[in-house]
């Protein structure tokens, strides 16, 4: 759920339809060399989180990285990806520097299917590329009535509590669990105070950030709120922001991650093997612990619970994970997603330099 600063003022926005936005971006996948299936589950991965409001994940933020990964080939449009080692609940992917939007997916598959037989079961991967919004790889268990969780780790600019250099990355954590009639209990986010990606978001929109989110170059940590600094000047911080407010708490998180992403997939971690992404996905089927029905009713229990929580003062709703995502994208479905004018041109001018029509 993004700050009301890093929404789009409608008046700087072009609405374009899901469907003819999915479509050019895949062509556009194509015609850097990726295979068909890919680049439609490349595309659906980036409009899926503009769909769920999720803009720093989405076409606006992601696609033009892809597309100079892509061009510089630090990224590998046709991986030969392969199963390194592999146990009855367990496998491990050498990715061959492939897009994790293209290959997480593939191996949330493997997990689920390995969670029908076993009740548990985990991927990791090792030499990716990043894999966009964490929730999309997560959410794929739902259908198969599972709770389906995704990390990644990516390259250090984050600083550790009373450090002064980078040592890990953003490192998010999702979690989706199906009800019966309420949206998904899907929770995503980031183990820094904020998303590098929302504050290029927050650049873009001329925002005010409030304190504590970031340092300087020293370490030493800015407690009041201003415009976010140029790209460089800055390093994020683990969530909590400082020691007093708990960000102990998010360093230690953001450490798990990488273990397990990293180390766990025998790919080294973050400080040692920069530009590389890892990641790791795991289905927990719920019929292996409870009755199915069942669960998803008292699923629908708790949610309802959350939601008719009596508000504060100043404020109108309670609301819990996954709940403001799913009525954006319920909106956005009708009305168009929302891309700053500065992106429109962006795709327009790629679609032009690749030869692909443009049609909003």
């Amino acid at each position: 759920m993004a700050l009301e600063e890093f929404h789009i003022k409608e008046e700087d926005a072009i609405r374009v339809r899901h469907e003819r936005l999915r479509a050019t971006v895949a062509v556009i996948f194509e015609k850097l060399g990726v295979p068909e299936d890919d680049a439609q589950l490349g595309a659906d991965c980036l409009v899926m989180a503009d769909l769920r409001g999720v803009d720093s994940h989405g076409v606006s933020n992601m696609l033009k990285s892809y597309v100079n990964g892509y061009n510089q080939g630090t990224i590998n449009p046709r991986p030969r990806w392969r199963i390194v080692h592999e146990a009855p609940s367990a496998a491990t992917i050498d990715c061959d520097r492939g897009l994790g939007i293209m290959i997480a997916p593939k191996a949330m598959d493997i997990a689920i299917a390995k969670a029908h037989t076993t009740g548990v079961a985990a991927v990791t991967m090792g030499n990716g590329r990043h894999l966009g919004m964490a929730s999309y790889h997560a959410m794929r268990a739902l259908s198969h009535d599972m709770i389906g969780m995704c990390m990644t780790a990516v390259g250090a600019f984050i600083l550790p509590t009373f450090g002064r250099e980078p040592r890990l990355g953003s490192n998010p954590v999702a979690y989706a669990v199906p009800a019966k009639e309420e949206a998904p209990f899907v929770m995503d986010w980031a183990t820094s105070m904020v998303a590098g990606n929302k504050l290029e978001i927050g650049r873009r929109l001329k925002a005010t950030i409030p304190g504590n989110w970031i340092a300087r170059r020293d370490g030493s940590i800015i407690t009041e709120p201003g415009p976010v600094p140029a790209q460089g000047e800055y390093y994020l911080l683990p969530f909590g922001g400082t020691r007093e407010m708990g960000s102990h708490k998010g360093y230690s998180l953001m450490a798990l991650v990488d273990i397990l992403c990293s180390i766990l997939s025998g790919s080294g971690y973050a400080t040692i093997t920069p530009g590389m992404s890892k990641h790791f996905v795991g289905a927990y089927n719920i019929a292996s612990f409870t009755d199915v029905d069942e669960f998803k009713r008292s699923m629908d229990a708790f949610l309802q619970g959350l939601k008719n929580t009596p508000p504060a003062v100043g404020h109108d709703r309670v609301i819990y994970p996954g709940q403001v995502e799913a009525e954006e994208e319920k909106e956005r479905r009708v009305k168009g997603i929302p891309l700053h004018r500065e992106v429109v041109q962006w795709l327009e001018d790629i679609c032009r330099e690749l030869s692909i029509p443009v049609a909003w």
